[in-house]
């Protein structure tokens, strides 16, 4: 469990890390001014309290002090600047109960350092239901807590139970000495009602910035957008090879040079009409080797059959020649041979790449198949050559003769590269919407290193140009050429012991039996005869 990585979180946007990083920096400075403001708020209302804990201290002490002198504890000598009023008898059931103390207010008489009396004045209603205080003492627990208050002439908070907090405050004068405390229910009511308050406000103006975030930060990056929408057409185009129209640019609007998305945009203007200008100069390259291939290939037809043919008719001709010259003749017609089905193969592949267009018709791709595997059995009787076709026709939309140069081109790379005793097998099959025709044999395979490039132009499996098969190295090449011209594909995929091309062709729906008993082909009884002496 150590061992294993943890999976990175998915990166955010730029719109979404905008508006979030907008919304917390607004919920902090939100969270700030509602504290200062509760703390503030708390501190002056618990201010004014304390100020009516004096009031009512006093008035139960009979110590009054100026306002700028304290108060301190233990006995009524040492108070001074006091201004004491005459003593009295203070009757706490009537002091609780009557104004102007508020209500809930608590006053204890402390006598030889205990409480002999505490009284509390409790809000309840008389028989006509008129609301009235009336005074009722406290438990032992409530008084327990109550002189647990430090008696040192300050205000001090304490929960007295069953009634809730208190702010109470010790003081002695000539009355004696007396515990008052008043509740802090109201403030705190006051300061629970703020905190709500605040809490909704900054919620509510929270999901209000976020929405006006997403709005105005969509908006601002609506430019940047449109530079990645372009972008990403770009990439899309196939550019690799061909003419491309790289027409797509960022629009004027955005490409403004005061803001820094309209520099990205600018900038991106500018390096695709620098791309577009290679391409195109690399096209008019391209264009002018094809022609100079498919000119110069039209024009060594002529020759090279003139040369063939002078070379035919000096060894068949009646004057006697001698070996070393009849072989010397004979290895002419041989290259000259060769140089022919190389200029035929770079004029094919010339004329495929300027788009000329093919003899499409409706062809059935089982007898082409079956021709094409009888003559390359006759071309390589020490192979073993199977067949595996289905029971219906396999028609396409092709150019017949360009579909058996390429059945040709992959069963005659199967002969000249697998050794003797190979089987090869040639496949009709239908997978969805395609055709598919496979050529597997169970030779050595491609080397790795080679795979990913045996469709380019002059490819080989080996270093040198093997004279003794005849290879131009262009015979994948036309495969991969005819089979896109047709709207297909071909793939190959090849192990040790198992190298399968697989030629993707568009599928027709079946024809009638009618059609095909209509459709000619010039080696049907030939193929038939191919497919019960190989027993496919």
């Amino acid at each position: 469990m150590s061992g294993r990585r943890r999976p990175r979180p998915q990166p955010r946007t730029l719109r979404t890390r905008l508006v979030v990083a907008s919304v917390v920096l607004i919920a902090v400075v939100c969270a700030v001014i509602g504290s200062v403001t509760t703390l503030a708020l708390r501190s002056y209302l618990y201010g004014q309290l304390d100020g009516q804990l004096k009031e009512v201290a006093a008035r139960a002490s009979g110590r009054f002090d100026p306002p700028d002198k304290d108060v301190t504890g233990g006995g009524g000598a040492g108070l001074i600047g006091g201004q004491d009023k005459p003593p009295e008898d203070i009757d706490l059931t009537k002091f609780v109960a009557r104004g102007p103390q508020p209500v809930g207010t608590i006053a204890a008489e402390v006598r030889d350092g205990s409480i002999a009396e505490a009284k509390v004045g409790k809000k309840a209603a008389d028989d006509n239901n008129v609301p009235q205080l009336n005074p009722e003492p406290l438990s032992d627990a409530q008084t327990e807590a109550l002189g647990s208050v430090a008696r040192d002439g300050d205000a001090h908070t304490v929960d007295i139970p069953g009634l809730g907090g208190y702010l109470a405050r010790y003081q002695t004068g000539p009355n004696g000495s007396y515990y008052v405390a008043i509740p802090t229910s109201d403030v705190t009511r006051t300061v629970n009602t703020l905190i709500i308050v605040e809490v909704s406000v900054t919620a509510a103006g929270l999901a209000a910035a976020f929405l006006a975030g997403v709005v105005i930060v969509g908006v601002a990056t609506r430019p940047l957008r449109r530079v990645a929408a372009t972008a990403t057409r770009v990439s899309e185009l196939p550019l690799h090879s061909g003419e491309v129209n790289l027409d797509e640019r960022v629009p004027e609007s955005e490409c403004d040079p005061h803001t820094e998305v309209g520099q990205v945009g600018a900038a991106l203007n500018r390096m695709l009409d620098h791309v577009h200008g290679a391409l195109h100069a690399r096209q008019r390259s391209e264009t002018r080797v094809r022609q100079f291939v498919a000119d110069a290939s039209h024009e060594l037809r002529t020759p090279l059959a003139s040369i063939r043919g002078y070379a035919e008719l000096t060894r068949r001709g009646r004057e006697a020649v001698g070996p070393d010259t009849r072989h010397a003749l004979g290895r002419i017609e041989s290259e000259a041979g060769r140089m022919t089905l190389l200029v035929e193969d770079l004029l094919l592949l010339a004329r495929l790449d300027a788009g000329r267009p093919l003899q499409f018709e409706q062809t059935d791709l089982v007898p082409l198949v079956v021709d094409t595997i009888s003559d390359a059995r006759a071309a390589g009787r020490d192979h073993n050559w199977r067949l595996e076709l289905p029971d219906e026709p396999a028609p396409v939309s092709a150019d017949a003769a360009r579909l058996q140069q390429v059945l040709v081109n992959l069963l005659a790379n199967a002969r000249t590269h697998t050794p003797p005793g190979t089987t090869v097998t040639a496949r009709v099959r239908r997978s969805g919407a395609w055709l598919c025709v496979d050529v597997q044999d169970d030779g050595q395979g491609i080397p790795p290193e080679l795979l990913p490039h045996v469709f380019e132009r002059f490819a080989r499996g080996d270093s040198a140009r093997s004279r003794a098969t005849g290879s131009t190295g262009l015979g994948l090449a036309i495969v991969q050429a005819v089979a896109t011209a047709h709207g297909g594909a071909v793939t190959v995929d090849s192990v040790p012991g198992r190298t399968v091309f697989t030629v993707h062709l568009p599928a027709l729906t079946t024809p009638t039996a009618a059609e095909t008993d209509r459709q000619p082909h010039s080696q049907a009884r030939h193929s038939l005869t191919t497919r019960v002496r190989q027993g496919s």
